[in-house]
């Protein structure tokens, strides 16, 4: 049986062990939203993982919800980017991409000048959102998505992933959970659209099999992977069967052969494990797992690697320290969104 620090190939993604860091917002962008020099330092520490998933990444401006979040559409963007997958390169790992486009989950607080916010219906998130400059504000009411901006929009994903490749990234995963834009078209309770967009399940699966596709397009099927969670609430996501929904999503990513099905596998109403078990691709499990349930789930056969999140914030060298039995380090909570390399870089 497989051990998280046996080889695997993720699609088409050669990893050096089955210890996956999961994508976790860190608020360290600089100024003009490119990732820094300890940005590359950040996730060159890490570079001990057989596969890192980096921090969502906005794929056009209109994309960005949080405070000092990066993105990859700029020049001087891209160029951070290449910093950073070379640090990991350097060091014999693999690291994608994943695009987070917010939709309705954002603040103008947090955007640039001309920046909007778009969702699929013109539907306010309940809930508050931190900004630099007002603290804790109100989620922005979204302007409904014309059909010429859903079009624009998939295009702009296409064009991160183009983006992505020219920085050197090994592939990219499409956020299509916690609330935002993918989640908030196939969602009954954010999704009111009467055209091609919405009301039945096939209807609003289209945004994001149509972006699924445009990504395998350009990059191809076994370097695209896709983040989901059925049934998780956060951001004030509702979906009257997300079971439903959610079968029908992975039987679109099996036809289109998706490389890879990244599955967050909270308590939210659906047994999320037993779902992605529908998913003929790699999987790979994220939430809670230490080292021997990360074992047991691949001696089960539930998954082929196991993603961590907080446990990389505080152990950069979380592999050796696996491989050692040593006990983990805690993260500094108060630390974990704030700028500058405090609680980012200074963990041993």
């Amino acid at each position: 049986m497989p051990t998280l620090f046996d080889q695997v190939k993720i699609g088409d993604i050669f990893c050096k062990n089955r210890i996956v860091m999961a994508p976790m917002t860190r608020s360290r962008a600089d100024k003009d939203d490119a990732p820094s020099k300890i940005t590359a330092l950040y996730y060159g520490q890490r570079a001990g993982a057989g596969l890192i998933i980096t921090e969502g990444v906005y794929p056009n401006i209109d994309g960005k919800g949080y405070v000092r979040t990066p993105g990859i559409v700029t020049d001087k963007q891209i160029s951070g980017w290449k910093s950073v997958v070379d640090a990991v390169h350097d060091k014999g790992g693999k690291i994608v991409m994943q695009i987070m486009h917010c939709g309705r989950i954002a603040s103008y607080h947090n955007k640039a000048m001309n920046a909007r916010t778009l969702a699929p219906s013109a539907i306010r998130a309940n809930g508050e959102i931190y900004s630099d400059i007002s603290g804790m504000v109100p989620m922005d009411i979204p302007e409904e998505m014309t059909l010429v901006e859903i079009k624009q929009t998939i295009k702009d994903y296409i064009k991160s992933a183009k983006n992505a490749l020219a920085a050197g990234f090994d592939g990219v995963e499409l956020h299509c959970t916690s609330g935002y834009l993918p989640a908030q078209f196939l969602s009954t309770g954010t999704n009111h659209r009467q055209d091609i967009y919405g009301g039945s399940l096939s209807n609003r699966l289209r945004f994001t099999t149509e972006v699924l596709e445009g990504l395998i397009k350009t990059i191809g099927a076994g370097r695209v992977g896709l983040r989901i969670c059925p049934g998780n609430p956060f951001n004030d996501l509702k979906d009257c069967n997300p079971e439903e929904t959610f079968r029908e999503l992975i039987a679109q990513a099996n036809m289109l052969k998706v490389g890879y099905l990244h599955v967050i596998r909270m308590k939210a109403g659906v047994d999320n494990v037993k779902l992605a078990s529908e998913f003929q691709g790699d999987i790979i499990l994220n939430d809670s797992y230490n080292l021997e349930r990360g074992n047991r789930a691949l001696k089960n056969k539930e998954a082929d690697a196991i993603s961590f999140g907080r446990a990389f914030i505080a152990n950069p060298k979380l592999v050796e320290s696996f491989k050692g039995n040593m006990e983990l380090s805690l993260p500094d909570f108060k630390t974990l969104y704030t700028p500058g390399p405090k609680g980012y870089i200074d963990y041993i």
